[in-house]
């Protein structure tokens, strides 16, 4: 028997060993981009909706959770709300916290839907309007009343002009020791898709991410790789960031 201690030094050795291990990792990126044909990233659901997000991620997501305990999360992209349902399940187990989804459309039946889980739902504000417009902004401001203690998760519009423009308007909310996750840099990784989208390789949030921090306030941003390293599959690589101390 490993003791407590013991245990997270092996995982944390093997862990290293496998970020090295450059073969697995092509490997693992390969059946990403085979699978994602097949809309596998989108599978998994929470509460009965879709999360759009690889289960690893959703692990990941809640690692940081669970060690930062936001007073706030900003998810900007609600999508179908699944993943906006998990970090309210989340914050609800720890007894404190609130999320705000951010959303240029969000359908009168999903807000109803979304708004049905009693303390749940409670945990959860609604924001209509576009991420990189001044006043959906301030309305996040408001919502979050001057809190420093918050996550934020990029996951709209994927180009490159519109991901920097978020960066730019939502990093100064994430104070030090909080996470700025920036989602779906793997789209630089993988091929074009035969899905009509307006982002493809250099002209999507992993070269808006690299841009970012070459600016003033990227620099006080730091990758945190662990989760890429030990869950191997990942929709963010290098896209985890945390706001220097």
């Amino acid at each position: 028997m490993y003791t407590r201690q013991e245990f997270e030094v092996l995982r944390t050795t093997e862990a290293a060993k496998m970020a090295a291990d450059t073969t697995l990792r092509r490997d693992a990126l390969d059946l990403l981009v085979r699978a994602d044909k097949h809309y596998w990233i989108h599978q998994a659901n929470w509460m009965g909706e879709p999360c759009l997000q690889l289960p690893q991620d959703l692990f990941a997501l809640q690692e940081i959770i669970y060690q930062t305990r936001p007073k706030f999360i900003v998810e900007v992209g609600v999508a179908w709300a699944g993943s906006m349902l998990f970090y309210a399940t989340l914050l609800e187990s720890l007894g404190e916290g609130r999320v705000i989804g951010v959303d240029i459309y969000i359908p009168d039946d999903l807000r109803e839907r979304v708004m049905s889980h009693g303390r749940v739902s409670d945990r959860i504000n609604l924001i209509q309007g576009s991420s990189i417009e001044a006043t959906t902004l301030e309305q996040v401001r408001k919502a979050t009343g001057g809190a420093r203690e918050i996550m934020v998760h990029l996951d709209s519009n994927h180009t490159h002009a519109h991901v920097r423009k978020e960066l730019e308007l939502f990093a100064p909310l994430v104070g030090p020791g909080c996470y700025l996750i920036c989602g779906d840099t793997i789209v630089e990784d993988m091929p074009e898709s035969d899905r009509p989208r307006p982002w493809g390789k250099g002209n999507n949030p992993r070269t808006a991410l690299e841009d970012f921090l070459k600016s003033p306030d990227g620099k006080n941003f730091e990758r945190d790789r662990r989760f890429q390293d030990k869950f191997l599959f990942t929709c963010n690589p290098e896209g985890y960031l945390r706001r220097k101390a």
